[in-house]
């Protein structure tokens, strides 16, 4: 059981930490500001929730996999309302998206 929990494990670290890279990458090559807020939030939430599920399967049942499940709701919460408010205030202030700059 403890080789494939360990298996498990990298798994969801290795996925999460691709994730966050591919994130990264996404975050300098893309073209504007509302494609690279989205490759930043989509890579960040998913990488970061990898990473934390990958911790809790290390972690067992204890008082570090109730904070491991403090962090992770805390990063639900957070993470995409941020990214919201972002292009919210974006729209607002004026920026459009490249698509509808033609126009």
């Amino acid at each position: 059981m403890s080789v494939v929990l360990d298996i498990a494990t990298a798994l969801c670290l290795i996925g999460g930490a691709a994730f966050i890279i591919i994130g990264g990458v996404g975050l300098i090559r893309l073209p504007d500001f509302f494609t690279r807020l989205h490759a930043a939030g989509c890579g960040e939430t998913l990488g970061a929730w990898l990473v934390l599920l990958g911790l809790l399967l290390q972690s067992g049942w204890s008082l570090i996999s109730v904070k491991l499940i403090m962090i992770f709701v805390l990063l639900v919460l957070t993470g995409p309302t941020a990214t919201h408010a972002l292009a919210k205030s974006a729209l607002h202030g004026g920026l459009k998206p490249k698509h509808l700059e033609r126009d």
